[in-house]
């Protein structure tokens, strides 16, 4: 054993001499095969503290080229998978990151080193630690990464920043892809680049496609997005989904988006956003498939009070059976929001029937108590979504179509309007009355 590791350190010396004369005179290709021959020289002889340590002593040598530098890195990182055991991967990924660390033109190859290293701490259960490790590297600055692999990346920070429910950091970093990205074809985007540009690398095969990245994308966006129960940007993102081609060619596949777009469309608070996505899902061909949710559609949008009980019997099974479904179940809050929502679409129908109603008979139309029937009224006049007033003593409730800016302005301008032709009349009046009176005292 003691002569094979004489021989080792023999051939080594004898090696990194000539890197150091090639390394002298310039020699580009001498330098970098010399360096691949040490590491190559030490992973036959199974010598992984040798090559860990050759490793940081070749990147600290006087006047090193970059070309050695990046060839000994990426011929070690062929390497990691054929290591004996954990530890030993772990300390050959932590060298080749520290030798990488601060040089740009090793940049991807740390950005993926990294990324190993996180996904081994991940299997460990130590998801904390390999969020913060995957967040050191700002992949978005990297000229020469392919779009998929930063695209990537930066899902796979979200990822473990949701896994460890930090919520703030995942919008953060969710906000470095544009959703425009995903529509860009990249066939097109392939120009030769001129001369003096990053070269841009080819993204490793285990990377998933522009379209596979969209739908992990919008799946992380909604784990992110049900944490705060939006439910129209949820509904926003299983569009987006719903819209992929694999998706849209298979009903196994699209039916069950379909059914949680039509959901969480009902749960959203009614606004113009919602109105004009409820409109174009009632158009789409495919919710002939499944006819009770267009239904539930239609009723949104008929301007006749819904009955909560009937609806509730009718649908209560179709929600239960949702966790059964991507996407699982709608969430704690999702009944108590449902009967919610059809509160505030009767209070919405019943304002455009009446201008003026009793209370007791807006509470008998609800199916609510008087409490009840003023508290929901109450909130959606503090929301803004409709104009009220109520007479508590009367126990009368006034409603008032909204009018919009241009519609006050419009009214103002034909009341100044109206105001100075009564000046410029009265003017004419006085000065008339002046005449006369002059000519009476004159004659």
């Amino acid at each position: 054993m003691e002569g094979n590791s004489t021989n080792l350190d023999a051939a080594i010396e004898s090696l990194l001499n000539v890197e150091k004369q090639m390394r002298l005179a310039g020699d580009v290709p001498g330098t970098r095969k010399a360096a691949i021959d040490i590491v190559e020289l030490c992973y036959k002889a199974a010598a992984w503290k040798t090559l860990n340590d050759q490793i940081v002593l070749l990147s600290k040598r006087r006047g090193q080229l970059k070309q050695a530098i990046t060839a000994m890195v990426q011929k070690a990182m062929e390497y990691i998978d054929l290591t004996p055991d954990m530890d030993t991967r772990i300390e050959l990924i932590k060298t080749l990151s520290s030798v990488s660390a601060g040089k740009i033109y090793v940049e991807i190859e740390r950005a993926r080193l990294i990324k190993r290293l996180a996904k081994i701490k991940e299997e460990q259960g130590q998801i904390d630690e390999a969020a913060d490790l995957m967040q050191e590297v700002a992949v978005e600055t990297f000229g020469s990464m392919a779009k998929t692999e930063k695209i990537a990346f930066i899902l796979e920070q979200v990822r473990l920043c949701l896994d460890r429910q930090d919520y703030v950091r995942a919008q953060i970093l969710s906000r470095k892809i544009s959703p425009r990205v995903f529509d860009a074809d990249l066939s097109k985007e392939k120009k030769k680049p001129k001369e003096g540009d990053n070269i841009v690398q080819e993204a490793p095969a285990e990377i998933p496609s522009l379209l596979e990245l969209k739908r992990i994308y919008y799946e992380l966006m909604i784990r992110y997005y049900s944490h705060n129960n939006d439910y129209l940007e949820i509904c926003r993102c299983y569009k987006s989904i719903y819209e992929i081609p694999s998706i849209k060619e298979d009903p196994a596949k699209w039916i069950p988006v379909l059914r949680k777009i039509c959901w969480y469309l009902v749960l959203s608070p009614h606004d113009p956003m919602q109105s004009s996505l409820l409109n174009a899902t009632l158009e789409d061909k495919n919710l002939s498939e499944i006819p009770n949710f267009r239904l539930l559609l239609k009723q949104l949008v008929t301007m006749e009070v819904i009955q909560w009980t009937s609806l509730w019997e009718f649908f209560k099974e179709e929600y239960e059976n949702e966790k059964n479904f991507l996407g699982g179940a709608l969430g704690a809050k999702a009944a108590e929001d449902l009967k919610l929502r059809i509160i505030e679409h009767n209070i919405l129908v019943v304002s455009k029937y009446y201008s003026r109603i009793t209370l007791k008979r807006l509470a008998e139309l609800l199916c609510l108590s008087l409490q009840e029937a003023e508290k929901h009224l109450s909130d959606m006049v503090n929301s803004k979504s409709l104009i009220a007033k109520i007479d508590r003593p009367m126990g009368v409730v006034c409603f008032r179509t909204a009018q919009d800016s241009n519609g006050i302005l419009n009214s103002w301008a034909s009341n100044l309007e109206k105001l100075l032709d009564l000046v410029e009349k009265s003017c004419h009046q006085i000065h008339k009355e002046t005449m006369i009176h002059k000519a009476v005292l004159k004659a």
